[in-house]
């Protein structure tokens, strides 16, 4: 795997980063669906993203001495603002929009197509290939997540909801934008700071939803979630979990490993989500639910030590 395989220091730092990833987006799942609850997934998008941006901008005066990614090429400016609105808007956006049409199970299983969307264009614009244990890890761990995700559920009410083709298509697109603004981000990144990308890229987030939210007329839906103090408290947290510190441990991820790769350890959330549901909501986990975690568990460490076993074979 690219930089993974010359790291000397730490030769899996690109897998734990794309772990840690995984387990940020799990916290700010749950954080975010509480304050979407309060005042509307849409409202929670923009507003996640001007508080991803102050934490940004705080810790880069700590850390690099610059509150602001001057110091980024024209290159990066280029292709991080471009996935941004690749994934942040119009990935992110179409993913809120097919949960509303299709219900999260299904549209998290379309979701689950991330992984191949990025696997083909970091194939297409870096020329990065997959190991025969790479594409059999991400083929375990994808199943094992369909598996969870797929299971029946009583709806509440007894309603059935209907899989629309707009809601799939949404859904489909969505997937792609996620795939597809990991991949633009590696290649504008290069080796540039982590948290200075995602910050850029947080930047054209909020450009694009604000000009989004103008033509929809939903700015007083906004300026109405954003005085509702427990809304803003959850949403604070998803933000750090998710923009600032999730992002960017996704970008840092890959640097290290292939895009596809990476997408594919950030796709568990529907399985590492199983032990909050169990301790927060006391909701009961099936047998089913268990095994298709235990399944993802495996793909996800095949996807650490495949090659390294093919090497010994």
């Amino acid at each position: 795997m690219t930089l993974a395989q010359t790291s000397t220091t730490f030769s899996y730092a690109g897998e734990f980063a794309a772990l840690a990833t995984a387990f940020c987006w799990t916290f700010t799942a749950m954080a975010f669906e509480a304050a979407g609850k309060r005042v509307g997934l849409f409202s929670v998008n923009l507003l996640r993203l001007f508080l991803a941006a102050i934490f940004l901008s705080a810790f880069g005066l700590v850390f690099r001495g610059l509150a602001l990614p001057l110091d980024a090429t024209g290159h990066a400016w280029l292709w991080l603002a471009l996935s941004g609105i690749v994934g942040l808007v119009f990935g992110d956006g179409c993913l809120f929009r097919a949960l509303v049409l299709i219900g999260p199970r299904l549209a998290t299983l379309i979701m689950s197509l991330a992984p191949p969307f990025a696997a083909l264009l970091g194939w297409i614009m870096m020329g990065e290939t997959l190991s025969v244990m790479d594409w059999a890890g991400m083929g375990l761990t994808l199943f094992g997540v369909s598996w969870v995700v797929l299971e029946r559920t009583p709806d509440p009410g007894g309603k059935i909801r209907r899989a629309s083709l707009g809601g799939l298509l949404f859904a489909l697109a969505g997937a792609a934008g996620q795939g597809g603004g990991l991949v633009l981000s590696k290649y504008g990144m290069g080796t540039y700071d982590a948290f200075a990308a995602t910050q850029i890229r947080v930047f054209a987030g909020i450009v694009g939803f604000s000009v989004l939210f103008v033509f929809l007329g939903w700015w007083p839906r906004v300026l109405e979630a954003a005085r509702k103090p427990s809304a803003m408290g959850y949403t604070a947290i998803g933000s750090f979990f998710g923009p600032f510190l999730g992002v960017s441990l996704s970008l840092l991820a890959v640097q290290f490993i292939e895009a596809g790769v990476a997408q594919t350890f950030m796709s568990i959330v529907p399985v590492l989500i199983i032990p909050f549901v169990i301790v927060v909501h006391k909701e009961r986990v099936s047998l089913r639910a268990v095994a298709g975690a235990l399944v993802a568990v495996a793909g996800v460490s095949l996807l650490f030590v495949g090659d390294r076993i093919l090497a010994m074979l």
